[in-house]
């Protein structure tokens, strides 16, 4: 994470929370992490992608009182998630066809990971009765995270992600000069 960049973290953490928590969702499994997370990733890069992730996740978790044995699960695996994201998206522009590229691949490998391990591992479901499980949670996955992806992705790449008035030495600079003067 950089130094300078900090208060874009914090806004994309609050936007994952924010919609996580606040915002009522019609069908399961419908999350704003990937499409967040994606933007971050490819202008920050793998340890950028990695932290994002894992912390949405585990903030996402405490907030909404869920914090769990799949809360390490799949906050690792998120974070992998935005390591692979990273990769994908280095050196491509800020375009849907991308983010929505990665968002199939990372959805399909993240619920295979999260879905299948954690009900068969942690659950102890047999493999037939957690894939057929898996089926439309991932599809409900997949809508969202596509959905997301091409509507969101690059607005936050944009106006968030490479805003330069948004740099936390920017910010900093003008809350101290409109806190200056009142002195």
């Amino acid at each position: 994470m950089h130094n300078k960049s900090w208060i874009k973290y914090v806004i994309g953490l609050l936007i994952c929370i924010i919609i996580r928590r606040f915002v009522p969702m019609p069908i399961p499994n419908i999350e704003p992490i990937m499409f967040t997370m994606m933007p971050f990733a490819k202008k920050y890069g793998k340890m950028a992608g990695f932290i994002f992730a894992f912390s949405a996740i585990i903030a996402i978790d405490f907030i909404t009182g869920i914090v769990g044995i799949w809360t390490a699960d799949t906050s690792i695996t998120y974070g992998a998630i935005g390591i692979f994201a990273a990769q994908y998206l280095y050196q491509k522009k800020n375009k849907t066809k991308y983010y929505v590229g990665f968002a199939i691949l990372g959805t399909l490998a993240y619920d295979a990971i999260t879905g299948i391990g954690m009900g068969t591992l942690l659950f102890g479901q047999t493999l037939q009765f957690t894939i057929l499980g898996q089926i439309p949670f991932t599809i409900y996955h997949l809508i969202g995270n596509l959905s997301f992806a091409a509507l969101f992705s690059g607005l936050i790449y944009k106006f968030i992600v490479a805003n330069p008035k948004l740099d936390t030495d920017v910010v900093y600079d003008k809350i101290k000069t409109k806190f200056s003067h009142r002195i």
